[in-house]
């Protein structure tokens, strides 16, 4: 019996000894699984949104992969938070664009005032995407072509429909210029307020707080509107 055992363990064990092989191959190169570059972003927002030290080592260490592997994507800190922060300002023009097609393409002011709205809601419900892309925290906004290119767009975009509305004779003010940045200055700050937790003094509860954004954007398009 042992004559004939042997044998057939000798014939088997060539046929698993591959496929081993492949499963070690495999394990060696976890963060190939996926996306790295994505992996690492994603680390990267969730340890700012969580008020920790961004780093790329940090990054590395949240997405369970080796040091050295992030620097391939990742030279430095500023290039990984540049890369966090074009992600973020993606998300929020896809908000906008989403805003504004629902929105009615003949009033400029329906516009302006769905675009502020959309503007509020996403910093209030993304608060680590907001606190990146707004402040100069986290790194140098000017270094990232991309962020710069289409912050500058957003401007057109928003001096456009201003533009629209004093064509149409909607406007009681002329100073486009002042309009614009009185309504960047309102839905920022309202952003800003809730990011910074201040509603609760101000008696504003959690639910409240969204339908209070569109109540305070209606407030100030009813002060640039003619009657």
């Amino acid at each position: 019996m042992l004559e004939g055992a042997m044998p057939a363990r000798q014939t088997s064990k060539p046929q698993t000894s591959k496929p081993r092989a492949r499963r070690q191959t495999s394990a060696a190169r976890p963060y190939h699984h996926g996306d790295l570059r994505r992996v690492l972003i994603d680390a990267a927002l969730q340890l700012a949104a969580e008020g920790a030290e961004v780093s790329v080592r940090e990054a590395a260490r949240r997405a369970a992969v080796s040091p050295g592997a992030p620097f391939r994507h990742f030279p430095n800190r500023d290039a990984l938070m540049a890369a966090v922060a074009e992600e973020a300002q993606r998300r929020f023009r896809a908000e906008i664009e989403v805003a504004l097609a629902e929105a009615p393409s003949a009033d400029p002011l329906a516009r302006f005032r769905a675009f502020g709205i959309a503007y509020v809601r996403w910093a209030m419900r993304n608060p680590a995407h907001f606190e990146i892309i707004s402040t100069g925290r986290y790194f140098a906004h000017d270094s990232s072509a991309e962020l710069t290119r289409d912050n500058a767009e957003l401007v057109v975009l928003t001096e456009r429909m201003l533009a629209a509305a004093a064509a149409q004779g909607l406007l009681r003010w002329t100073d486009l210029k002042r309009i614009l940045i009185a309504g960047r200055a309102l839905i920022y700050g309202f952003a800003r307020m809730n990011l910074d937790g201040h509603f609760p003094r101000w008696g504003v509860a959690e639910d409240e707080i969204e339908p209070m954004a569109e109540g305070v954007i209606d407030l100030f398009i009813a002060g640039i509107a003619k009657p």
